[in-house]
């Protein structure tokens, strides 16, 4: 409540037009056509340039946009205002492409590849994928419906989470439909004969023995893990082989095989289509890292760089306007609302290109920090980074730094990474020199990686070993670390 209180305060100290600029900054580059084509809309003074333009907005040209516009006019719009409105840098001879705005780069990649033609991916989602087989059955309208409803509250996963009961009384109040508990388990039956295999299940145990039934049962590793998830499935989960080894009467080699085909199995039988199918799944970069020949090279994705111009009909009819003689009420409230609109059309075309000067400033500080990083890919090359490192450096606030590291991407010639991946805290070593967190995670990532699975490390001994080369870290900021990479504890970690 307190962090909400402070924002507050900090908005109201800025213009309606800072706050606006704040809001453009957050936008993530995948957003920004949606948004440019929302001002588009809402100001015919602004529209899309059709040629290529040499100049671009420099000091000069934003002061002209600060000095006009408001203290040019009153709101009331008297008679008086009417006659000193001065349109003169509008209007001026032997400038036709005055107020021609082109956001334009030569570190931009070539704006004609954002217009080439993308195929456009066809994709079945994971519940239509579902009613398709429905439509294989044998069933009633009454029956069809009620089926309809059970595969609606399936989950993107796969499960059939929500109580049978409660799917009773949805299709009861929603669609006046009567039926019993009885009739939608036996639908829920049918259902579960449907691919993926394991779908429409309450839970794990029930999805993947239902995978099972579907393996040939003449398998006796088939039969084992069967008879292990079904009778000894929290032994399973913890890890505990050596009681189901006894209680079966296993050999290593056959417990093996019946964990072999147990970890075959899908836990999520919908994760696929979900994951498909979701937009968050599609990344697009906002920068773009090049090592040429070890000098890195950064570029702005094109899509942050459009092609804003004044539109040309408007500037005409401030022309028409200046040429005329007799200029009566009705024609002055016009030009000043045509002259409102191209300040505000000016004022946008500014945000823009003041937004990509940010994120080209914040993106190349990160990439001068972490240098090494981007030239090898290593993150043992990491620095301790801050927000407050990069803001001293760009003297941008680090709240704006905050926004542009929480929504931007950069591409490299080793992944693609969220800008928030570079900041890290500091750790010390034994001799005192600060190195990053993530550094040590990736050291721990790898003393695991390299492990044996039979044996696997403990967060003592994981301590041990980091503290041996030469980092002061307590056991609980190993367990810390540890989670924080979602790497579950030793017990767990075991493997035959």
């Amino acid at each position: 409540m307190l962090k909400q209180t402070q924002q507050q305060k900090l908005l109201q100290k800025l213009s309606p037009q800072q706050i606006q600029l704040m809001k453009l900054l957050q936008v993530p580059t995948a957003n920004l056509e949606e948004r440019i084509k929302e001002e588009l809309e809402e100001n015919p003074a602004l529209e899309y340039g059709e040629e290529a333009h040499e100049e671009d907005l420099t000091k000069d040209t934003t002061e002209e946009f600060e000095n006009s516009g408001e203290d040019e006019f009153e709101p009331d719009g008297s008679e008086n205002e009417y006659d000193n409105i001065d349109i003169s840098e509008y209007v001026s001879e032997g400038d036709d492409d005055i107020a021609d705005y082109k956001l334009r780069d030569d570190n931009y990649p070539d704006p004609d590849e954002s217009n080439k033609t993308i195929p456009i991916r066809v994709e079945t989602s994971f519940h239509e994928h579902l009613l398709s087989q429905l439509g294989m059955l044998a069933l009633d309208d009454h029956q069809q419906s009620v089926a309809e409803q059970i595969i609606g509250s399936i989950d993107d996963d796969g499960y059939l989470r929500r109580e049978i009961s409660a799917i009773v009384d949805d299709l009861s109040f929603s669609q006046n439909i009567n039926t019993s508990e009885e009739e939608i388990k036996g639908l829920i039956k049918k259902i579960q004969e449907f691919d993926p295999p394991g779908v429409c299940c309450a839970d794990l145990k029930e999805c993947l023995l239902l995978q099972l039934k579907r393996k040939t049962q003449d398998d006796v590793s088939v039969q084992n893990a069967y008879n292990i998830l079904e009778n000894y499935f929290e032994e399973f989960t913890k890890k505990h082989y050596e009681k189901i080894q006894k209680a079966l009467n296993l050999s290593d080699e056959g417990l093996k095989e019946c964990i072999n085909q147990i970890i075959k199995l899908n836990p999520k039988p919908g994760g696929n289509y979900a994951t498909l199918n979701k937009a968050e799944s599609y990344v697009l970069p906002d920068f773009f890292v090049f090592n040429n020949n070890g000098k890195l090279e950064l570029t702005l994705n094109s899509k942050n760089a459009p092609d804003l111009r004044i539109s040309g009909g408007y500037k005409d009819m401030l022309r028409e306007y200046d040429r005329g003689d007799k200029k009566d009420k009705r024609q002055k409230e016009a030009v000043l609302f045509i002259k409102q609109k191209i300040d505000a059309a000016k004022w946008f075309i500014d945000a823009i290109k003041q937004r990509q000067h940010t994120l080209l400033s914040t993106m190349e500080s990160i990439m001068n920090y972490q240098k090494e990083f981007f030239l090898t890919g290593d993150e043992t090359t990491m620095k301790p980074m801050i927000l407050k490192d990069i803001a001293d450096i760009t003297q941008l606030d680090i709240s704006t730094v905050s926004r542009v590291a929480n929504s931007k991407y950069v591409q490299t010639e080793f992944g693609t990474f969220k800008l928030k991946f570079f900041f890290s805290e500091s750790l010390s070593t034994d001799s005192g020199e600060e190195v990053s967190t993530r550094e040590v995670k990736k050291i721990l990532s790898d003393l695991i990686e390299g492990e044996n699975k039979r044996k696997p490390l403990s967060d003592e001994n994981l301590t041990k070993m980091l503290q041996d080369k030469g980092y002061n870290i307590a056991r609980r900021t190993v367990a810390k670390y540890r989670e924080q990479l979602n790497i579950p504890v030793a017990r767990l970690r075991k493997e035959l």
